[in-house]
C-alpha cells in the first residue's frame, strides 16, 4: 500500500487524469477501487488507500469501480479514451462547423463533460483546441503549394477568408500571405 501524498489527495480532489494507471484508490466507505481521475463522489481523505496495482488493491478486499473502469486493458482511464475520441473527430473533420454540442452528442455525453476533458488534456477550450489543429493544418497547405489563400481557408474550416486572415494572424503574427512568402523565400 502506497501513501495517500498530498500532490495524490490535490489530483484525486482535481480529479486530473496524472495518476490514472500508476496509483488506483480503494475507498474504505464503498469498498470500491478506482483511478484517481474517477468522476464518482469525492471520498474523505482518511477513507482512501492507495495501491500501485490494482490486483493489490482488489487482494485488500476492494472490487473495481464501474464508472471508471481501473480494469480496462491499458489502464486507459475513461476520460484518455473520450479524449482519444474527440481528437479523432476534430482531426478528421476539422474543415467542418464542429460545435461542442454537434460533438457531445455524436459521443453520447454532455457538452459540459465534453469541455472539461478536452480542457483537462489540452489546457485549452475546444474551440481553442480546434483553432490549433486547423492553424497547424493551414501552415501544410501554405508551405505545401500555391494553393489560393480562399481555398485554404474554406480547406481548414473557415467561411471566409477574412475570418481566416484575422484569426492565423493573431496566432502567428504574420497574415497567410507573408507566412507563405517569407518560407518559401527562405527567411523564416
Amino acid at each position: 500500500m502506497l501513501t495517500v501524498s498530498d500532490e495524490l489527495y490535490e489530483a484525486i480532489c482535481r480529479r486530473t487524469s496524472t495518476f490514472d494507471g500508476r496509483v488506483y484508490i480503494g475507498i474504505v466507505s464503498t469498498k470500491i477501487v478506482c483511478f484517481p481521475s474517477c468522476r464518482s463522489r469525492q471520498p474523505k481523505r482518511e477513507n482512501i488507500r492507495a495501491y500501485s496495482t490494482l490486483l493489490e488493491a482488489t487482494q485488500d478486499g476492494f472490487r473495481p469501480c464501474k464508472r471508471c473502469r481501473p480494469e480496462q486493458p491499458k489502464g486507459e482511464s475513461p476520460a484518455a479514451e473520450l479524449f482519444r475520441n474527440v481528437e479523432k473527430i476534430m482531426t478528421s473533420r476539422f474543415e467542418e462547423p464542429l460545435t461542442l454540442q454537434w460533438m457531445a452528442q455524436e459521443l453520447y455525453i454532455s457538452p459540459t463533460h465534453l469541455q472539461r476533458t478536452i480542457k483537462e488534456f489540452t489546457g485549452l477550450s475546444p474551440a481553442e483546441h480546434l483553432t490549433r489543429i486547423r492553424m497547424a493544418r493551414a501552415q501544410e497547405l501554405l508551405l505545401a503549394g500555391s494553393l489560393p489563400i480562399a481555398t485554404i481557408a474554406k480547406q481548414v474550416g473557415f467561411r471566409s477568408v477574412s475570418h481566416f486572415t484575422v484569426r492565423f494572424q493573431r496566432f502567428f503574427n504574420v497574415s497567410p500571405a507573408l507566412y507563405r512568402r517569407a518560407r518559401h523565400d527562405g527567411n523564416g
